[in-house]
């Protein structure tokens, strides 16, 4: 996989326009709707357990996400899920904030129980507490943690047999075979509620139109990464609205020099 790879796939997410479902939590959906449209792909929140089923069947890729849980939403889930499966629809999960209370981590932990996941994607706490290990954590953030990602993302993706995107500084993806590492993005990020939750739905864009599903993922990243790299860059010193606001902008506009310019990506030593 290279540049030319990545840029390739966006072009495809552009031309196709692909579905994505998102069931997804109240603090972000409409920036993920708007960064979704900005990148090309054609987003779609839909709840109820009345017609998630047919609208799961009909997209390119499903998002869930357990930001603001209840217990309608997560029979929502299932639902979807069960139906993306049998349809051959792609499904991502976000499992936000687990390992914070009893009731995120069972309920991540239900969803790859009774749903076969295509990719979750979290930060290193998150991944590592819906797969048992201990790793610690507070509200919705990460905690500090002296743990190897690299091998965290290889060992839970062998474990669940999905494909894990912990993100972080750097960001790993792993199918628990191929291991590569994303170098891009930017702090600001994380003065921007709903950075992390767009990019797992960005993901699904990129996993509607890529059936690799790790190359799908490296490639929504160092897309991802790129595009807030030249918002902060345009934006410097002007504060997380403004970024807010330009990210959208380079969400639409980075193309194929942007990605070779500001893409930086590794596969990891002894990786196939």
């Amino acid at each position: 996989m290279n540049k030319d790879y990545i840029s390739a796939t966006l072009q495809k997410v552009r031309e196709k326009n692909p579905l994505v479902h998102n069931i997804t939590n109240v603090v972000v959906t409409n920036f993920t709707a708007n960064g979704l449209l900005a990148l090309g792909a054609s987003p779609v929140m839909a709840y109820a357990p009345e017609e998630v089923a047919d609208m799961a069947k009909l997209a390119g890729a499903l998002v869930l996400n357990i930001g603001t849980l209840n217990s309608a939403e997560v029979e929502s889930m299932i639902i979807a899920g069960k139906s993306a499966n049998e349809y051959g629809v792609p499904v991502i999960l976000d499992p936000v904030g687990a390992g914070a209370t009893a009731f995120r981590t069972e309920t991540a932990k239900r969803l790859i129980n009774e749903i076969r996941i295509s990719v979750i994607r979290g930060n290193a706490a998150e991944i590592a507490n819906v797969a048992g290990l201990d790793w610690e954590i507070k509200g919705v953030d990460a905690g500090q943690s002296n743990g190897d990602s690299v091998e965290l993302a290889i060992q839970i993706a062998q474990k669940l047999k999905t494909v894990v995107v912990i993100t972080g500084k750097d960001d790993v993806i792993s199918d628990g075979q191929r291991t590569f590492i994303v170098h891009n993005g930017h702090p600001i990020q994380t003065k921007v509620t709903g950075s992390g939750c767009l990019l797992t739905s960005v993901i699904g864009a990129f996993a509607a139109v890529e059936k690799d599903l790790v190359s799908a993922s490296v490639s929504a990243l160092v897309f991802y990464g790129s595009a807030a790299e030249i918002a902060a860059e345009k934006t410097d010193a002007m504060g997380p609205g403004s970024f807010q606001i330009e990210f959208l902008n380079q969400l639409y506009q980075v193309s194929r020099a942007e990605i070779e310019k500001y893409g930086h990506f590794t596969q990891a030593v002894g990786s196939e």
